[in-house]
């Protein structure tokens, strides 16, 4: 099975407001989502939802600038479930798509790699403006 090379980018303007994200494959969108009042959070982690299950059985390399979102998923996810889903300074933000995020990584083939983002990355560009794009309305 051939490798996915994913790059994603969620955005909300104001934060938090209109939101999307997007997933691209070489140089298109392959997933577009919007969520009419949300944070740029919440759209960062729809974009790798969308991009584990875009990949399917496939192993997949996910491109994010969310360090956030790698750290969740590397870091602290693990622990996190051992405690039964707490943490010693309080509430999980964002638990529901923590839990299903985590699950989706935990199932599937994923590389996630760190980017910096806003630095001329093209494909990283590609998915900030594909993301702004979706927040406004476009679908694929």
């Amino acid at each position: 099975m051939e490798k996915k090379i994913l790059w994603t980018d969620g955005s909300a303007c104001p934060n938090p407001g209109p939101g999307g994200f997007a997933v691209i494959e070489g140089d298109k969108p392959v997933a577009l989502g919007r969520e009419p009042k949300t944070t740029n959070i919440r759209m960062e982690a729809k974009a790798l939802i969308a991009a584990i299950e875009y990949a399917g059985d496939s192993p997949s390399e996910i491109h994010t600038d969310s360090e956030f979102w790698v750290n969740v998923l590397t870091k602290w996810a693990p622990a996190w479930k051992r405690n039964g889903w707490k943490k010693k300074s309080g509430e999980i933000k964002n638990l529901d798509l923590v839990k299903q995020l985590y699950e989706l990584y935990r199932e599937r083939s994923v590389q996630l790699i760190w980017t910096r983002g806003h630095v001329g990355t093209p494909e990283n560009e590609l998915a900030d403006q594909w993301a702004n794009k979706a927040r406004k309305g476009a679908e694929l």
